[in-house]
């Protein structure tokens, strides 16, 4: 049973942190075995000239995440020059899932036999030798060794063969990712991936159709700060691989950090097409997951209800024997989505976990009772499924997942901040909820997930704190642009403080984006408009 850690920069909030981390992600990635249409590379090796161009595929298709499909490119270049010792060493970095998740014990085990075959196999370049010794600085057999100690020694690894191969494009790609992958990536004011972001924009110059330079870029500006940098990767990458129903996915993680919705909607569109074509029923879903959450900011009310529909129609046959755990993601996180967006409190306080979701999938469904419970004042509610967040928080940390536990601390936190609100202790729920959206200004939060610093702004707002809410609805849409309930609760907040412009300017920003607004149209939009067209609120705006 595996769980994604859809992207290590994301995991600082609850829906990446801990169960978008293990959605995939929000972050699964394609499985494409077919289409030769994913990208040029050049990696020469010391195996016979035949399985050269299989040799070149697999090592694009783990720039692209198609880890399977790699794998079994690899084992198909060992029956066929069972010599190639590059094979060996690419069939272990198929398991080594960077920026997905952490390898078994089992998966260890595997791939440390794989390096010891391929270091016995001959003869190898120096350059050769150095992937294959930094695959070994990962797999190493010792278990007393932390992922995060072989990480990091694999990362050093890779520095020193860019050192000492700096015209290898390979070699720097895969150094970028390895600094992008590091546990301390967002430590430092995002140092690591800010080395990466240079490694890679260099590369890109020299390498406009790799794989891997698009995608890594993608993934290294996934964040607040950096979100602009990553756009022109982002338009670029599912140009080079449109096979890949991932490639066609990942420019959606920049978009939605820049509040495009319109760019982030067709982006999804297109991967949920390839994956439905390819019978990727994970893939599917994590761009529907996306294309939810983009119709929601449009305030497309029917379209997201309708992709959730779709959504909770698929079967856990549908997925693999590796991603069931997917079907209680998608089972979960849907419905809270929908539910918590549109402030339907009354409806998402009552859910309960599915029967079968391991316990960190139960707690996103205790998370979201807590949230509806605390906008509906219901204390005991709160209470309840506070209490049942800490029990599933604790099995997570006695599970075979430990590490993820550390990643639901940010959900537990926004949880207790909701009860506390409902008891009436505002205090303590702000200072919890203040520390949350603190961290998630640096490295963000997930892509499909409520801000907690827009939370922090409707507690301050439901305090009778109009302006503080409002500063703080700015402060949120700065990392988070064109948020619905940003947008609306701004201009909330500022028709309240009696900042007539100000409100204007929000719900004029609201009512350009839900121009095309679908379903039973929404109180916020109603109100916006009325406000806009208030005889005495136009004069007061000097229009």
């Amino acid at each position: 049973m595996n769980r994604t850690l859809l992207c290590i920069v994301l995991s600082l909030s609850y829906f990446l942190g801990a169960h978008s981390a293990l959605l995939g992600q929000e972050h699964r990635h394609t499985e494409d075995a077919q289409s030769k249409q994913l990208g040029s590379i050049s990696f020469p090796v010391s195996c016979n000239p035949a399985v050269q161009p299989l040799f070149e595929r697999g090592v694009a298709l783990l720039h692209s995440f198609g880890y399977n499909a790699a794998q079994k490119q690899f084992q198909q270049i060992e029956r066929t020059d069972p010599a190639c010792a590059m094979a060996y060493w690419g069939d272990a970095m198929s398991l080594y899932r960077q920026l997905w998740d952490r390898p078994s014990a089992s998966a260890l085990k595997t791939g440390w036999s794989l390096v010891q075959k391929a270091q016995a196999t001959g003869p190898l370049s120096g350059r050769e030798r150095g992937y294959i010794e930094a695959a070994a600085a990962f797999y190493r057999d010792d278990a007393h060794m932390t992922y995060e100690a072989r990480s990091s020694d694999y990362m050093r690894a890779m520095e020193k063969l860019h050192h000492d191969y700096p015209d290898d494009h390979e070699a720097a790609a895969f150094y970028a990712l390895s600094l992008i992958a590091s546990p301390h990536s967002n430590d430092n004011d995002l140092a690591y991936r800010k080395k990466a972001v240079m490694i890679l924009n260099a590369l890109l110059a020299k390498e406009p159709n790799h794989p891997g330079v698009a995608h890594y870029l993608i993934h290294a500006c996934d964040n607040p700060e950096m979100a602009s940098e990553g756009l022109p990767a982002a338009r670029h990458y599912a140009q080079i691989a449109p096979a890949s129903a991932h490639a066609l996915h990942m420019p959606s993680h920049i978009f939605a950090r820049l509040g495009l919705w319109q760019d982030d909607i067709a982006s999804n569109l297109k991967s949920k097409s390839s994956a439905e074509q390819q019978s990727l029923a994970a893939e599917r879903l994590h761009a529907m997951s996306f294309l939810e959450y983009a119709y929601l900011q449009l305030g497309q009310d029917d379209e997201a209800a309708a992709t959730e529909a779709e959504a909770m129609k698929v079967r856990k046959s549908d997925f693999g024997s590796e991603m069931g755990d997917y079907f209680y993601s998608v089972q979960v996180n849907f419905p809270s989505l929908l539910l918590l967006e549109t402030h339907a409190w009354e409806k998402a306080e009552p859910l309960e976990p599915p029967h079968g979701a391991a316990a960190d999938f139960q707690a996103r469904v205790y998370w979201t009772q807590a949230v509806a419970a605390g906008h509906s004042k219901d204390t005991a509610a709160a209470k309840a499924a506070v209490e049942h967040y800490e029990d599933a928080l604790e099995a997570v940390r006695q599970g075979s997942y430990a590490y993820v536990a550390d990643q639901m601390t940010a959900a537990r936190d926004e949880a207790r901040a909701w009860a506390a609100f409902a008891e009436g202790n505002g205090a303590e729920a702000i200072g919890l909820l203040q520390a949350v959206a603190d961290s998630q200004d640096k490295a963000g939060k997930g892509e499909v997930e409520i801000p907690a610093r827009e939370m922090l702004a409707d507690m301050l707002l439901a305090l009778d704190r109009p302006q503080q809410a409002l500063a703080q609805y700015i402060l949120s849409l700065k990392t988070n642009p064109n948020r619905f309930n940003s947008l609306y609760g701004a201009g909330y907040a500022a028709e309240l403080s009696r900042q007539v412009t100000i409100a204007h300017r929000f719900y004029r920003q609201l009512l350009s984006n839900c121009k095309d607004a679908t379903g039973a149209s929404r109180a916020e939009l109603a109100h916006a408009q009325a406000y806009l067209h208030a005889p005495n609120t136009l004069e007061r705006s000097g229009r």
